[in-house]
């Protein structure tokens, strides 16, 4: 078992930063070394020498991504981000700072719905009409989320058809709610997941940053982990 990583936790003064130091602080292979409220104020990180690897988990915002992802490629430190409204220009600069440093993004951190991603990846659904569909908290931004994008690009791989895009929704305080609609003429499938809390994604974030604190670079992300 590795000694430990040391944790720079970007987006600290956020709801989900303030879920993964709680995270960071439960977890006996991981260690906050230091926390970010903005951007401007990596350059005062001091990564001396350390006897542990060291790994950024950046859930901030496209702006703080970008700059995330410049610090820890200059730096030579690992990168796990849950930002998700990301650009096609911030998806070029992750892969080409994958070539030089070790980086895992994904558009939902909890294991459950990979999980239920990588089981899509093999599923043709036949003649089935397929839709997701998306709840989230008043609040949210982007929509459809970053997750509902994942499963209906997952989805339009493994069927080789045109799905919709993801149906949202937009409410009180849900965490996050996704249903997968298998429509048949016969019969109606769903596949749904709901996060109960936040701490369900700081959890996978911290479990991310520990994988990948021992490779050199590379592009990651939960396929890659639950192989």
């Amino acid at each position: 078992m590795k000694k430990g990583v040391n944790i720079v936790v970007l987006g600290s003064a956020g709801r989900m930063g303030a879920e993964v130091l709680a995270a960071v602080k439960n977890h006996k292979h991981a260690h906050v070394l230091a926390t970010v409220s903005k951007p401007g104020a990596l350059e005062r990180i001091k990564l001396s020498a350390h006897d542990r690897p060291v790994v950024m988990i950046d859930f901030s915002s496209p702006s703080g991504f970008v700059e995330g992802l410049r610090f820890c490629r200059k730096n030579e430190i690992g990168f796990v981000s849950g930002t998700t409204g990301l650009s096609a220009a911030n998806m070029r600069a992750l892969r080409a700072a994958s070539k030089k440093i070790a980086v895992f993004w994904s558009p939902n951190m909890s294991f459950g719905i990979n999980l239920i991603a990588e089981l899509l990846k093999h599923q043709a659904f036949g003649n089935y009409d397929l839709q997701v569909e998306e709840f989230h908290h008043r609040n949210k931004k982007d929509a459809p989320s970053g997750t509902a994008r994942m499963l209906q690009n997952v989805l339009c791989a493994a069927t080789k058809k045109n799905i919709p895009k993801p149906l949202s929704g937009r409410g009180g305080g849900i965490f996050g709610i996704h249903k997968i609609w298998a429509m048949g003429d016969e019969e109606v499938l769903t596949i749904e997941h709901t996060a109960l809390n936040r701490r369900v994604f700081a959890s996978g974030a911290v479990r991310a940053a520990i994988w990948i604190s021992d490779k050199s670079h590379g592009l990651y992300d939960f396929g890659d982990l639950l192989k």
